[in-house]
């Protein structure tokens, strides 16, 4: 027997006792690795399933909605109660709120504003959800709080829309100088809206 089919010979033996101590939980292991990677899948499809269900769901609540108004909220917040840890949900609170304030649940409006911003990882959405809260706050006369529902919000692109309302909320308040500086901010900030000209106008006459 050459050197090399000596040591072929041993490493065959070495494999056969490898295999008697450790064949078992390689078999084990390969049986789990593949029932994790269809449990995984199968994980996948239940997501993926729910999310299209949810989907549908929104769907259906939005244009209901649109179509009755404050009478499809308690269908709206059963969809949201049973859809509470996706973002439809919380889009679907934007609406209701919505849909409140124009019935003018205002109270209830302001519970699904918070609610919203509470289970919403969108940062992108915060600064709708104080400037849709400083409207509701200002609506119920509550004008400080409003105002510093959007003053606490530090975001460019709501810089000038935001000291508009400010300034709403200031002349509905009776002060007018405070007013017109924070429509002059809006400006600056960038808003070119004829209605805030309009406004300012009005306060220089």
């Amino acid at each position: 027997m050459s050197i090399y089919d000596a040591d072929e010979e041993q490493q065959v033996e070495a494999i056969k006792d490898w295999w008697r101590d450790n064949g078992k939980a390689v078999v084990i292991g390969i049986v789990m690795g593949i029932g994790g990677i269809f449990g995984w899948h199968t994980y996948q499809d239940s997501v993926a399933s729910a999310q299209e269900e949810a989907s549908h769901g929104y769907t259906e609540v939005i244009s209901n909605l649109e179509a009755k108004g404050i009478d499809a909220a308690s269908s709206a917040q059963a969809f949201i109660d049973s859809n509470d840890k996706t973002s439809y949900a919380v889009l679907t609170a934007l609406q209701l709120a919505q849909v409140q304030i124009d019935a003018n649940k205002l109270d209830d409006a302001l519970a699904q504003l918070k609610w919203a911003q509470s289970h919403s990882s969108d940062e992108t959405l915060t600064p709708m959800f104080a400037y849709r809260t400083a409207r509701v706050l200002a609506e119920k006369a509550q004008y400080d709080e409003a105002i510093k529902a959007i003053s606490d919000v530090k975001s460019d692109a709501w810089k000038a829309r935001n000291q508009e309302l400010i300034g709403d909320i200031y002349l509905l308040k009776g002060d007018k100088d405070a007013a017109k500086s924070a429509y002059t901010q809006a400006q600056q900030d960038g808003s070119n809206s004829q209605v805030l000209q309009l406004k300012l106008d009005d306060l220089a006459k």
